[in-house]
């Protein structure tokens, strides 16, 4: 059984972890939305923003230790497949691929603008409900907004991984190891990624559906609360 003290060492840990991941985020969209119009149009949006994502987006890997270890409850498996299809974007691709591939995609417009505003949205809510008080109206964004932003977001993974593949298809050597060699190994970068991009089909439709009835839940209750109060 958790001791008091340990539980608000806990507390006051999350509290910190959420508020500063709003902060970053907010940071990084600040950053995205007062882009100058001539980086915008030749397409260096990544550059501006990269180390702000990078270390935010890897922050979030923590999130899945926090249930590990129990201060958090939540389904261990769908947290990590959200949080490594992210990471996979931000290291293996964004950060991976030749600077003009990155350019060139209109995938990190998508999906910096879909993933800042969700985890804005996100730690803000799991703040407030650590603090025990949660306003509807943002309970409401956080159960709704996802139905434009989560495809949004995964609109622009797609087409960054996409990017990525049509470099990889130019330079089969690139982040590859090819036989003869003296592990008899092979690992093609190019592989992963068609298999990255395929495993979208059958993800997608279960994350996506499983937000909708987390929706109906949540938001189905606050209209049951409010019709007999």
């Amino acid at each position: 059984m958790k001791s008091k003290k340990s539980s608000n060492v806990g507390t006051l840990y999350l509290k910190t972890y959420n508020l500063l991941q709003v902060f970053g985020w907010s940071y990084i969209l600040y950053k995205f939305l007062n882009t100058d119009l001539p980086i915008m149009l030749e397409g260096n949006v990544w550059e501006n923003i990269k180390w702000l994502v990078i270390i935010f987006q890897h922050a979030a890997v923590l999130e899945v230790v926090h249930i590990l270890i129990g201060l958090v409850k939540s389904n261990p498996i769908l947290t990590t497949i959200q949080i490594a299809s992210r990471v996979i974007v931000v290291t293996g691709i964004l950060s991976a691929i030749p600077y003009d591939y990155v350019l060139l995609s209109l995938g990190v417009p998508l999906l910096i603008t879909a993933w800042s505003i969700t985890e804005i949205i996100r730690y803000l809510y799991y703040f407030m409900h650590l603090n025990d008080f949660v306003p509807y109206f943002l309970t409401w964004l956080r159960y709704t907004l996802f139905i434009i932003l989560y495809p949004l977001g995964v609109t622009g993974e797609l087409l960054c991984i996409y990017a990525a593949v049509k470099y990889a298809s130019s330079y089969p050597e690139a982040w590859s190891y090819n036989l003869p060699n003296s592990w008899n190994f092979i690992f093609s970068y190019y592989f992963i990624l068609v298999c990255l991009m395929i495993s979208y089909v059958p993800l997608f439709p279960q994350m996506y559906l499983h937000m909708f009835s987390q929706r109906r839940k949540i938001l189905g209750s606050h209209t049951s609360k409010k019709k007999y109060d």
